[in-house]
This record gives C-alpha cells, sequence and structure tokens, in this order.
C-alpha cells in the first residue's frame, strides 16, 4: 500500500482501455484516493459508471485542458473540496487525425500547434497553475506519459512524435523548477498498448506484432503494468528521482533494430 493516505488526480481517463485507467487501477490497489478530471459534460454518467469500481473517487469536468482559466477554475474547485494533493498524472494528448494520417511534412501550422499546446503545454500550464493556488502538497509527484515515437521515427506517429519530444523536454525543466519546492516530475515511456487513441495511428497492430518479437521480455506491456511504474513514481519509494523518462516497453527501446 505505497499510496496509502495519498490523494491522486488523474487527468485523462477516457475509458477502460487507457493507461489512465490502468494507472487508476494500480494506484487504488495501492491505498490512494483517486481523483479524476472529464472533458464533456455528457460524459459525466459515463464516468461515474467508470470510476465506481473505486470508492471515495471523485470527478471534476475540465472542458479544454488548453485554456488557463479553466484549468484554473478546474483545479481550485479540486482544492476547495479535497485540500492539498499528493500527485497528478497528465494523460492528456491530441492531435489532428489528418496530422498522423499523412506524411510529417505536409503537418500544417494549426494542427503543428494544436498537438503541442494539448500534448505538451497543457502540462506545463497544469504544473504552474497547480502549484501557484497550493494544490500540491510537499514532496508531490507529477507524471506525464511519453512514447517511444518522442526519441525515433515511428511510422505514422508524426506529430505527436514531436509533442512528446517537447514533453520530455518539459518533464527536465518543470523537475527543476519544482525541485525548488520538494516536488518531483517524471514521464513514463509505454510501450505500444490497444487504446482507443493508438487507433489513430496506421498499421497499429503490425507494432504490436514487432515489440513482442523483438523485446528483451518478448511481450507487449499492459495499462496496468504502466500503472504499477506510476504507482512508483508517485510513492515516496522513489523520492531521490526526478526528470527522468522512465521506459515501460519490455526492453523494446534498448533493442538497435
Amino acid at each position: 500500500m505505497i499510496l496509502k493516505d495519498k490523494k491522486i488526480l488523474i487527468m485523462g481517463l477516457r475509458n477502460k482501455w487507457s493507461i489512465a485507467y490502468g494507472i487508476a487501477q494500480a494506484a487504488y490497489q495501492n491505498g490512494a484516493t483517486l481523483l479524476f478530471t472529464y472533458r464533456k459534460k455528457e460524459y459525466e454518467t459515463k464516468m461515474r459508471e467508470l470510476v465506481s469500481v473505486f470508492p471515495g473517487s471523485q470527478i471534476y469536468q475540465l472542458e479544454d485542458a488548453s485554456e488557463d482559466e479553466k484549468v484554473e477554475q478546474t483545479l481550485k474547485q479540486i482544492k476547495e473540496e479535497n485540500g492539498a494533493i499528493d500527485g497528478i498524472v497528465h494523460a492528456i494528448a491530441n492531435a489532428n487525425p489528418e496530422d498522423l494520417h499523412q506524411e510529417f511534412i505536409e503537418t500544417s501550422k494549426e494542427g503543428y500547434w494544436h498537438a503541442l499546446d494539448v500534448s505538451a503545454y497543457s502540462f506545463v500550464m497544469i504544473a504552474r497553475i497547480a502549484k501557484k493556488i497550493g494544490l500540491l502538497r510537499e514532496k508531490a509527484s507529477l507524471v506525464t506519459l511519453s512514447y517511444l515515437g518522442a526519441d525515433k521515427v515511428i511510422e505514422g506517429y508524426n506529430i505527436m512524435g514531436v509533442a512528446k519530444a517537447a514533453l520530455e523536454s518539459s518533464v527536465r525543466y518543470l523537475a527543476n523548477n519544482l525541485g525548488k519546492e520538494n516536488m518531483r516530475v517524471n514521464a513514463i515511456s509505454a510501450g505500444p498498448i490497444k487504446t482507443l487513441s493508438a487507433k489513430g495511428i496506421q498499421n497499429f497492430s503490425s507494432i504490436l506484432g514487432v515489440v513482442e518479437e523483438k523485446a528483451p521480455l518478448h511481450r507487449n506491456v499492459t495499462a496496468l503494468q504502466v500503472g504499477k511504474v506510476a504507482s512508483f513514481l508517485l510513492s515516496d519509494l522513489s523520492d531521490a528521482i526526478t526528470g527522468q523518462i522512465i521506459y515501460a516497453d519490455n526492453g523494446y527501446h534498448i533493442m538497435g533494430a
């Protein structure tokens, strides 16, 4: 129960197949009290059903994670109702479908900025606002999600690879800033998982096959396994770790080809 008595905010939960759900499962199993944000009002009933397996959890609407005012409004409500919290999981990312399906060189300016705004800058903004309003306790831990496409060319990942690269760099700079407050910031670079977002990547099934064949452990990672890594990073067991990109991909990233 490494997260006993800790309150963890998970931002970006969409369904039970998402990595965020695997993180929620692992964090709850380790004793955390969970808070969630969801985007659209019409998703409220679905969200309540989804998190009902985590008794004591609460949900909060965040209509747009790229707008300062809306982020601050939601985070202030969370603080008013729960006090300071111990960790934030940022599982928010988006890119225009056409910018994933066409070659990267064809990415529009609007599509480029949209992907970076939602997928990378939102993490910076959330961290800044959370610090400003006193939402984070001392020794709080922030965790975000990345992918190998930030470092290597993954066919079909395109603008999301650029956005994840910006996110990983942001992790290091945020770790330096928040380290002064005794807070930590890390990212998990998860292996490919069959999520709703993954459906937007061309030939995704073939990627899964390659990982299973070439990863040292010869299997694909699960959302729950990623969740266990997140629980470690959110816990005091990792209190000397910050500014890191932790790979949870059964070792695939170490292979030359």
